[in-house]
């Protein structure tokens, strides 16, 4: 597979996750979160992928829409691993909060893993 169709399955998987999370789809989630994902946190807390899937599930985090506005990827010379930067508009209702848009940037990391690209951490932050 050439880096393009590598970079368009990494832009692929970082909407997937939005879309599924505003979904609350957890097979979604699943299918592009690796087993050993891990999610920072504003605000520094860290969430392994089954417990981010069940804050999205059970309301702790509620997303509602995303607008993206830009979705840069790197692959790296092994083409075994990747970043993704992404910056989207979230209107979200997290940890009890009222109903808000942020402007939300997400750091990924991405491997390849048994030919499929997986999402394995991801740094969350405004900007």
């Amino acid at each position: 597979m050439d880096a393009t169709s590598d970079e368009e399955i990494l832009r692929g998987l970082y909407i997937e996750l939005a879309d599924a999370s505003a979904a609350k789809d957890p097979a979604r989630m699943r299918a592009v979160l690796a087993d050993d994902y891990v999610l920072h946190h504003m605000t520094g807390m860290r969430q392994s992928r089954d417990a981010y899937i069940a804050a999205v599930l059970d309301g702790t985090l509620n997303y509602f829409s995303v607008e993206h506005e830009s979705i840069e990827v790197d692959v790296a010379a092994d083409a075994a691993r990747a970043t993704i930067r992404g910056r989207s508009r979230v209107e979200a209702a997290v940890f009890g909060g009222v109903r808000h848009t942020w402007r939300l940037q997400q750091q990924l990391k991405a491997e390849k893993r048994e030919g499929a690209w997986l999402l394995t951490e991801s740094r969350a932050s405004t900007y």
